[in-house]
């Protein structure tokens, strides 16, 4: 569309063709306009005529600034960035952080030996567990393929939960006692190298940043000062509180109520505020995959020992002649002020920073499997106990293995521009918040499993009897079950629960109140009598229809308040998946109930709650299950 820029000494108005932002058309834009607005005065347009050659230069620079100007706007927006920095800017702001290379993932077994021992108690061989070895995160674990990887989590051959199992096998035999075990633990581990540099500080600096310029960096591992003082990596240099993970020791071994706790929880999740803090960030080179990088550490803006209050005064203190008041007038409305104080955590001064880092990965490290052996840093590697045989000692330390029985996967060369442009849409649209009560389900489902395995949750609004004095619409209640090692739902232990409340606490609206609640279990047994087709052999027909019913009332098909159609089983015994079947004359529920059985201690009258073929659960939320599907699925042939 023309603009009207400017008239002429008769008042008639002079457009420009703003669309026009190439060379040929600014050119062309400029000679109509000579022609319409001066058309006696210009009139040689030939290409050696000054005037040409004024137009051609007013239409170069035109050219030129209309190309910068669409490269800058373009460079504002994720999806049609081409500069690797403004790239990696843009998926910092939207909240993702790049990768310039990926590491590759594995599974790792992990075998030691310890010696027997005769347990008069039991009159049995049991494993001597003072024996048994503690393996710290981090141990390189390395073989014939040339890659290192790093083991994850914590080992200890001591401990077994449903989480971190150890499995126990007899190893060697003396007549009929066993004389050793052998003891099998499972890990995670990631293709990477821990580096160290060490950085000079003197005079705190606000908002000091700091390269470390290496080839495939995959991260921070730890930074700590010459006094010892660790700082803590965060999202954001304003988030003061952070996860801290400590084992849980159950500190409460005679409580029944805890008991369970270290079987199922193997770590306890805590807040702890950390006033030394930064934040890192890649800077890359100008080829994306080249794997070269620029790991940057910036710290925060604390540059003073002064109280904040000091420095940005309580506005409730700030005035002229206040009684035995300080007179900050002077320095209470000054924006700079908050750039010195500690909200943004502390800034590190006079001292030495040993920064430890991660690099590795690419398509490299993806090897194959059988090829991990031994650890390469014993260091990592100690007993659970003192006061052992050395001897023996030093046997069992030399029984260690281990070995990779699947391919190392996931390595790779980072994220190409295309990643960029998707994995920080779906950052952002993510917004790592509960607000929703789906938000909520996703959220407990997510939490790391060190921290307990959640099984099943289901949420709702609280009833308003069941509402205390004060509490509005953003209660939540969170019912939830867990599962046991044999993958029985159990109720959740108190420590799962405290984990799960401090990891929701962080997404959570600040207004909004999470009740973690357990859910009811409601323990059935199921009956059914089948016709066999004549020809087809009655025990195959019924232990085929037994399989079916198993896998129906599976654990991970069911729900909580999730009721239970009569004859969406009717159908699934009838619909031809179990040939031989010829009518089901009947199915029937009871509900099995006694802790001592191994049930759930909740009786339910099914009956009553079974209305129009559908048996409904608890109006307190609540979930079916066959415990026990082998036994509590009983079926038989009948007669027409």
């Amino acid at each position: 569309m023309p603009y009207p820029l400017t008239t002429n000494n008769n008042g008639v108005n002079r457009d420009i063709e703003y669309i026009n932002r190439d060379f040929s058309e600014m050119r062309s834009t400029l000679i109509n306009f000579a022609k319409t607005y001066f058309p006696t005065t210009v009139t040689d347009f030939s290409a050696t005529s000054p005037g040409m050659m004024f137009i051609e230069m007013a239409s170069y620079v035109g050219d030129v600034m209309a190309f910068y100007t669409d490269n800058q706007i373009q460079e504002n927006f994720i999806q049609y960035a081409k500069q690797i920095n403004n790239l990696y800017d843009l998926s910092y702001m939207m909240g993702y952080k790049p990768s310039v290379t990926s590491a590759a993932t594995t599974e790792l077994d992990i075998f030691q030996i310890v010696p027997a021992i005769y347990d008069a108690g039991s009159g049995e061989w049991l494993p001597d567990f003072r024996y048994s070895l503690i393996i710290n995160e981090n141990a390189t674990v390395t073989g014939n393929a040339g890659n290192p990887f790093l083991i994850q989590n914590r080992i200890d051959f001591s401990q077994s939960s449903s989480l971190d199992s150890t499995t126990v096998s007899v190893y060697e035999i003396t007549g009929n006692d066993p004389v050793s075990f052998l003891l099998k633990k499972n890990a995670q581990a990631i293709s990477a190298t821990i580096n160290t540099t060490n950085i000079t500080v003197g005079s705190p600096e606000r908002f000091a940043t700091f390269n470390v310029v290496t080839q495939q960096p995959l991260g921070i591992l730890d930074v700590t000062d010459s006094d010892g003082n660790e700082w803590v990596e965060v999202d954001y240099l304003a988030q003061e509180t952070v996860f801290e993970s400590v084992r849980n020791t159950n500190p409460f071994p005679n409580d029944p109520n805890t008991q369970n706790d270290t079987a199922e929880v193997g770590d306890l999740l805590r807040l702890k505020k950390v006033p030394r803090r930064f934040v890192s960030r890649f800077v890359s080179s100008n080829n994306l995959n080249s794997g070269s990088a620029t790991l940057q550490l910036q710290f925060g803006a604390g540059t003073t020992n002064d109280y904040d209050e000091q420095i940005v005064p309580n506005p409730n203190n700030v005035g002229i002649g206040l009684p035995y008041g300080q007179n900050k007038l002077t320095t209470a409305y000054s924006p700079t002020n908050f750039m010195f104080d500690k909200t943004y955590g502390v800034a590190p001064s006079n001292t030495t920073l040993t920064v430890r880092y991660l690099t590795g990965g690419g398509v490299g490290a993806n090897i194959p499997a059988n090829t991990l052996s031994g650890i390469s840093n014993t260091a990592n590697v100690l007993f659970s106990t003192d006061s052992l045989d050395p001897t023996l000692a030093q046997t069992i330390f030399n029984s260690l293995a281990v070995n990779n029985p699947n391919p190392a996967t996931g390595g790779g060369d980072g994220d190409t521009v295309q990643d960029l442009r998707l994995n920080s849409l779906a950052s952002y649209a993510s917004q790592l918040r509960a607000v929703t009560q789906e938000d909520y389900l996703v959220r407990a489902y997510s939490l790391p499993s060190q921290y307990g395995s959640i099984a099943k949750v289901y949420t709702e609004s609280p009833k308003l009897e069941n509402t205390l004095p004060g509490e509005n619409n953003s209660v939540l209640d969170l019912y939830i079950l867990a599962y046991n090692d044999n993958t029985r739902l159990v109720n959740a232990t108190s420590a799962l629960k405290q984990n799960l409340s401090t990891y929701l606490s962080q997404y959570r609206m600040i207004g909004d109140s999470v009740r973690i609640k357990d859910a009811f279990i409601i323990n059935i047994g199921v009956n059914f009598e089948i016709v066999v087709l004549p020809n087809f052999n009655s025990n195959q027909v019924l232990s085929g229809c037994i399989s079916q019913l198993i896998n129906y009332f599976n654990v991970s098909n069911m729900q909580i308040n999730k009721p239970i159609i009569i004859n969406e089983l009717y159908t699934l015994l009838t619909c031809g998946v179990v040939p031989g079947v010829q009518n089901v004359k009947n199915i029937s529920f009871n509900n099995k109930v006694g802790e001592s059985l191994g049930y759930s201690k909740y009786a339910y009258a099914i009956e009553g709650a079974t209305q129009n073929g559908v048996i409904y659960p608890s109006q307190d939320p609540s979930i079916f299950e066959v415990k026990f599907p082998n036994t509590d699925i009983k079926g038989r042939v009948v007669s027409l």
